[in-house]
């Protein structure tokens, strides 16, 4: 069995964690950092050494009183439990300044993702290279889909077109979608869906701070 089966029941959100541990040790790594302990982590993540060693837990690494945790030796058992033995091939929905940005983000940050192709409307942006990823018109989808053997879609384009957008991929023979727009949109059970909506986001860190001025306003 590999690792991907062996954790497949790991909850989300410690995946979520994982992939920002890795992140975290990366920067760790190159820092010339070889042991890290569990509180350290937390600091960085904003989160409890409880939480951290709970999740390491589940993916049956410890670290030692001393020393702590290996830095490389997690890093490559993250590695193995989240990425797939072959290039997982990513296309962007739309080239506006999302698109562009997270095109230009994920640039040789990942070995394991690439975004392979680019899929937009606007026929001044299709036949083009952004970043050396080809634009597509939306109508050759299903063809790129396919040849390219592209699995993950990440969907920026405006919120009324998301659904659309969904369908296309779906029937294109999409695994799992990104939605960074505010409109929900319907996936079948064997695709996997995430949706970012900044706006709740943004709306979520309002309270909180309206929250805080509101205690600092009692204190005076």
């Amino acid at each position: 069995m590999d690792a991907t089966h062996a954790f497949e029941h790991l909850p989300h959100k410690t995946i979520e964690r994982l992939s920002q541990y890795r992140r975290a040790l990366l920067i760790c790594l190159e820092n010339k950092k070889t042991h890290i302990f569990s509180h350290e982590i937390a600091k960085i993540q904003h989160i409890t050494s409880v939480q951290v060693r709970r999740d390491l837990m589940l993916i049956g690494y410890s670290g030692t009183l001393r020393q702590g945790y290996n830095i490389q030796e997690l890093i490559d058992l993250i590695g193995e439990i989240i990425d797939s033995e072959e290039l997982t091939k990513v296309a962007v929905m739309g080239l506006g300044d999302l698109g562009r940005a997270l095109v230009n983000y994920f640039h040789d940050k990942r070995s394991k993702l690439d975004i392979v192709a680019i899929f937009d409307i606007n026929p001044d942006k299709t036949g083009t290279l952004f970043n050396g990823v080809p634009c597509y018109s939306v109508e050759e989808i299903p063809t790129i889909i396919q040849e390219e053997n592209i699995s993950i879609g990440i969907i920026t384009v405006p919120a009324v077109q998301a659904p659309v957008t969904a369908g296309r991929l779906v029937k294109a023979g999409i695994k799992g979608i990104l939605n960074y727009t505010p409109t929900p949109i319907q996936v079948p059970n064997d695709v996997y869906l995430e949706e970012l909506d900044m706006i709740t986001t943004l709306e979520k860190i309002a309270f909180y701070v309206k929250l805080s001025d509101e205690k600092n306003a009692l204190k005076q």
